[in-house]
């Protein structure tokens, strides 16, 4: 039986909607990763089995396989083939799934998982509503929930009442995400994970890009506690304390310990455990809790043992619930920041995670990290690495 290990993460900085990656196509961005990847890691891309690329909204720029159309911009060999793979939110982290279990099968030795979400130029929400295309979730699944109409900030708003998570609480784990993110960076803590891509600004001057954009560091519990409840009137969640909409892309590379010791590459982790769970639709965002019970059993290991959790920041009740339910230690949660202050380029966030949380594990000694993240419809992906 092979195991799965990753040996090398690579993302680019997250960008604002509208911001510095606006102007690049999600193919091109997907392709920066891919070549960045192979530079870092002297990798003969012939020699990769392929490469699993998550992405929501697959439809305009990101349709028609952008997994493939990435491979080939990054100047790849048309030889390496390349699929698209869509769970969600956690549609980069299931990529990385399937490439563990395809080389612990012995089915690949090379693969690399990754994803990409350009929401600038790609609306949240545009594969569903594609006009002429008809509605989603069908006749049968919308008599089981009584048609009540799946909405992820009225579930959010759920979750929070149903925790009795307070809006000065949500607010506050809001302004700790952004103070943890922009310390991250002034330690330079990202910098080995990022490939900094070079862009050209509103004036025509290209400049490099290099810094999450989203981060903000004069934000206040005044600033936060005066804006809207889009979801519910007088409820608790806002813009300030859910995910950013951002543009982003992330790549890893996965391999089997024999593998990677021929190309004499020393890897950072190995992929221990991965599980799945399902959760009611309506208040999908409580799918992470389950699912790190699932990986905890399966892996044989206690919350105890995890030296540090990702858990994505889709909404500031999403993360709070979890930790309220888990009783996990909240310096060791999202401990560089989470998505509400670096971003939450949907089918890319599953692989940012997966970068920011190996790349810490290796640099503070961490033995085993957690990563889960919330998904539409229900669902929740689960992971556990290990550092080597």
């Amino acid at each position: 039986m092979h195991d799965a290990v990753i040996v090398d993460a690579v993302r680019t900085p997250v960008g604002r909607r509208g911001g510095a990656l606006a102007g690049i196509h999600p193919v091109d961005l997907s392709a920066h990763v891919l070549r960045a990847l192979s530079d870092r890691n002297d990798l003969d891309p012939t020699s990769v089995d392929d490469v699993l690329w998550g992405c929501v909204s697959q439809v305009g720029e990101q349709a028609g396989g952008v997994g493939r159309f990435a491979v080939l911009a990054a100047g790849w060999p048309e030889s390496v083939p390349g699929v698209s793979i869509e769970r969600a939110c956690g549609s980069s982290q299931q990529a990385l799934h399937f490439a563990a279990a395809s080389v612990i099968s012995g089915q690949y030795d090379i693969a690399i998982a990754g994803g990409v979400e350009s929401m600038s130029r790609v609306p949240m929400g545009s594969a569903r509503n594609a006009a002429g295309c008809g509605a989603p979730f069908g006749p049968l699944v919308r008599e089981r929930y009584d048609h009540v109409e799946f909405n992820q900030g009225v579930g959010a708003e759920m979750i929070a009442e149903k925790f009795a998570l307070s809006r000065s609480r949500l607010d506050q784990h809001a302004l700790d995400s952004h103070a943890r993110a922009a310390a991250a960076i002034d330690e330079g803590r990202f910098e080995g994970q990022i490939a900094p891509v070079e862009v050209t600004g509103p004036d025509g001057a290209s400049f490099v890009f290099d810094t999450d954009e989203g981060v903000r560091r004069s934000s206040t519990p005044e600033r936060l506690s005066a804006l809207p409840t889009p979801f519910k009137e007088d409820g608790r969640i806002t813009a300030g304390n859910s995910s950013q909409i951002s543009d982003g892309a992330a790549a890893l590379l996965v391999t089997s310990s024999e593998v990677a010791a021929r190309h004499g590459w020393n890897p950072l982790a190995r992929i221990h455990t991965v599980a799945l769970a399902g959760v009611d639709p309506v208040t999908m965002a409580t799918g992470p809790i389950p699912a790190t019970a699932k990986v905890l059993a399966r892996a044989g290991l206690s919350l105890g043992d995890i030296g540090a959790f990702e858990i994505n920041e889709a909404f500031s009740s999403v993360t709070l619930a979890w930790l309220q339910e888990t009783g996990a230690d909240y310096a060791k949660l999202n401990p560089l920041g989470g998505a509400m202050a670096i971003g939450h380029p949907l089918g890319g966030s599953g692989a940012r995670l997966a970068t920011t949380l190996v790349h810490h594990m290796r640099d503070s000694g961490i033995r085993y990290g957690l990563q889960s993240m919330c998904e539409a419809g229900g669902m929740a992906n689960a992971m556990i690495l290990e550092r080597l």
